[in-house]
């Protein structure tokens, strides 16, 4: 019979004696921030580390690689107290649009409930997370990080609603209620096949984005009602779009192998845009018994992509 180890909870000030000289800098590195990301279900990406944000200094400021908007993180050792709470509501006014994820040693009653409300009486603009940081090791093994997610947004009843409210304000035709619930279907069809792609918010429109890691980058899928076809691409809207286009173009051959597919490279030269994109024609894309099909043909060209070229793009540089 095999011999099993024994988790032993670590104390956080053993591994991080402060959280500015210490935890900050540790969750600021990009393998550990990954770890962050995983568990809130969005890409980060850092932008500054003690961020200036009125009178107050962030200890991390990130963007969401899903749309771009701001992902302000502040930390704590201890107890959650009403003096963080007020730094991030200031924070929050501010930025505008943001996601606040508070992190701290142990979160008081009060003010998960604090998050909590928050959460219900803000609208898209404003996103709160909760969450508990421990640290566990087996025997004399490093110690490794788990956070656990205290409070967060009530996306499913958040996203009802706006639904809702789409459809009452704009009185969806036909053909855009048949898109929202493909996408909406395609987020639930991903998730029950073992994708790691996290799919946006589901709206009344052709396509729908995933997160590579990088902003200026994006995986799309397309239903495409007007010209009857279902497509994947990698987006490029970066600056230097054109010139990271012509550095993937000298890999064709090899990018092209490890997806097992070719794709159509359009440099688009009177767009600042440019796409890598592979279609497929279909009879009917309203209808809904061969949805499943689009969605397994969808899933297989973005599940390639997306292990092909995510440690790609990260590494592109304009020489």
């Amino acid at each position: 019979m095999s011999t099993l180890g024994r988790l032993e909870k670590v104390d956080l000030r053993e591994i991080w004696r402060t959280e500015d000289q210490d935890f900050t800098p540790w969750l600021a590195r990009e393998d550990n921030l990954a770890v962050l990301s995983e568990t809130l279900g969005m890409e980060l990406e850092l932008e500054a580390e003690e961020k200036r944000v009125g009178p107050f200094r962030a200890d991390i400021l990130c963007r969401s690689s899903d749309d771009g908007s701001w992902v302000l993180i502040e930390n704590q050792l201890e107890r959650t107290d009403h003096s963080h709470l007020g730094q991030l509501l200031t924070y929050a006014s501010g930025l505008q649009a943001v996601t606040i994820v508070w992190i701290a040693a142990r979160f008081s009653e009060e003010h998960r409930a604090a998050l909590d409300w928050l959460n219900e009486i803000t609208d898209d603009h404003f996103s709160f997370f909760g969450l508990e940081v421990e640290l566990w090791r087996i025997g004399d093994s490093p110690a490794a990080p788990k956070f656990n997610i205290i409070s967060r947004p009530n996306d499913w009843s958040r996203s009802v609603s706006d639904a809702a409210r789409r459809i009452k304000s704009d009185a969806l035709t036909e053909t855009k209620a048949a898109q929202l619930q493909f996408w909406t279907d395609f987020a639930v069809y991903l998730q029950e096949h073992g994708s790691s792609l996290r799919s946006q918010k589901a709206y009344p429109q052709h396509w729908t984005n995933f997160s590579i890691g990088r902003s200026g980058f994006l995986l799309g899928a397309l239903h495409n009602t007007a010209d009857s076809l279902i497509a994947a691409e990698l987006y490029m809207n970066d600056d230097f779009a054109k010139a990271y286009f012509a550095e993937l173009l000298q890999h064709r051959d090899e990018i092209e192998a490890e997806l097992g597919f070719q794709l159509d490279w359009r440099e688009l030269p009177d767009r600042k845009a440019c796409r890598l994109i592979i279609e497929k024609r279909v009879d009917d894309p309203l209808d809904t018994d061969f949805w499943p099909q689009y969605y397994a043909w969808l899933k297989d060209k973005l599940d390639a992509m997306h292990r092909v070229f995510r440690p790609r793009v990260r590494q592109l540089t304009v020489s």
